[in-house]
């Protein structure tokens, strides 16, 4: 199957893919260090299982196989779209939340200093 989408375009996806896992797992690292708590269930179970940064690696490196799967697999029609899907939900569900919540928590300590 061909997709309809350059390969550069899908590259670019991959991209931004990889760079909101790297943004999601440092996020919820600060996040948990500073008192919040999860919101994935799965992840909540492997974070009571191990430590924070073994959980959010292992999490992580098979989020990132994934993304890289969809690279190897790009000229099927259906890869751009899920990379875009997934760079949306990452977008509303990591980047915004977690910016919001560590901006608040930044200007909290700040306005106390």
């Amino acid at each position: 199957m061909r997709s309809r989408y350059p390969e550069r375009g899908i590259f670019v996806l991959v991209l931004v893919n990889l760079a909101l896992q790297l943004f999601d797992g440092a996020a919820t690292y600060a996040g948990l260090n500073a008192g919040y708590g999860e919101g994935n269930p799965i992840l909540c179970w492997a974070l009571a299982r191990l430590d924070p940064l073994s959980a959010l690696f292992l999490f992580k490196l098979q989020a990132c196989a994934c993304v890289l799967l969809l690279w190897r697999l790009r000229r099927n029609r259906l890869a751009a779209p899920a990379l875009l899907l997934s760079a949306a939900v990452y977008v509303a569900c990591s980047l915004a939340p977690w910016t919001v919540a560590l901006a608040a928590l930044h200007f909290d300590l700040y306005a106390a200093s």
